[in-house]
């Protein structure tokens, strides 16, 4: 036997008094604007301009595979990733 119970739907019709208006000011940010189509956040943003050229190479091969990937953050493997893309190499250090 079931603990459950059947509850009624909730009518949701435009005459229905739950369905309000928004507020004038209200920002819905799920609304992208036209100006908007295509931009995406980005993990450095306009920074690159206080980075080093070897900074400014590797945020934009960052940015290059978070938008290839559709990816807003990436791990740290593939970060990894990206910076042997780059000719990045781990050199071993003589004691």
């Amino acid at each position: 036997m079931s603990n459950l119970s059947y509850v009624e739907p909730i009518d949701c019709t435009a005459d229905s008094p739950i369905i309000t208006t928004l507020p004038e000011n209200f920002l819905d940010r799920r609304i992208r604007n036209a100006s908007d189509k295509g931009s995406e956040r980005r993990q450095f943003g306009n920074s690159y301009r206080d980075l080093s050229s070897a900074g400014q190479e590797l945020a934009e091969a960052i940015d290059a595979y978070k938008v290839n990937h559709r990816r807003r953050y990436i791990t740290t493997d593939e970060m990894l990733e990206v910076m042997v893309a780059l000719g990045y190499r781990k050199v071993a250090v003589d004691d």
